[in-house]
């Protein structure tokens, strides 16, 4: 019998989110967006000098749409929402596509419950091993309960 004893989590990929060389969204992606607040707007998410985060402008569901120059290696993908208002639970669905007008790939799906004052703040640090993206979407359902809540996202980061 052949045995090996590995770590849970490779050494290497335990880099901190600040310590990660991040996409510089601004110069290499498009963006679309379903809707933005005026105080809100999507640029307050997508770039790092910015600490005010995306608004949706109306409830319900939202999507946000990077459409890349030139396809991209992702190694990371870091997320973070935040709501100090209303108790509800989001959903969001990050999906990625080689192609500008191809098919979308899930690459993860997922809940999270809101609920002032201890869960008010959601952060995700996916690792992933995704080649050629020309397309990276997040859809987001503020309420999936169907409530008049609002769509944020505080930050998105790739690298």
């Amino acid at each position: 019998m052949r045995k090996r004893i590995i770590a849970a989590i490779p050494q290497a990929s335990k880099v901190a989110a600040a310590d990660r060389r991040w996409l510089d969204l601004e110069k290499i992606a498009a963006v679309e967006v379903t809707s933005e607040a005026n105080e809100f707007p999507i640029e307050a998410a997508l770039l790092p000098a910015e600490q005010r985060g995306w608004r949706a402008a109306v409830s319900g569901p939202q999507t946000i749409r990077l459409i890349f120059d030139q396809p991209q290696r992702l190694t990371h993908i870091w997320l973070s929402f935040e709501e100090t208002q209303t108790t509800r639970t989001q959903e969001f669905v990050l999906r990625f596509s080689s192609q500008t007008a191809g098919s979308l790939r899930d690459i993860v799906r997922q809940q999270w419950n809101f609920a002032a004052p201890d869960a008010t703040r959601e952060v995700e640090d996916y690792a992933v091993e995704l080649s050629a993206v020309a397309v990276l979407e997040l859809t987001i359902v503020p309420d999936t309960s169907g409530g008049p809540a609002l769509a944020s996202l505080l930050s998105l980061r790739l690298a």
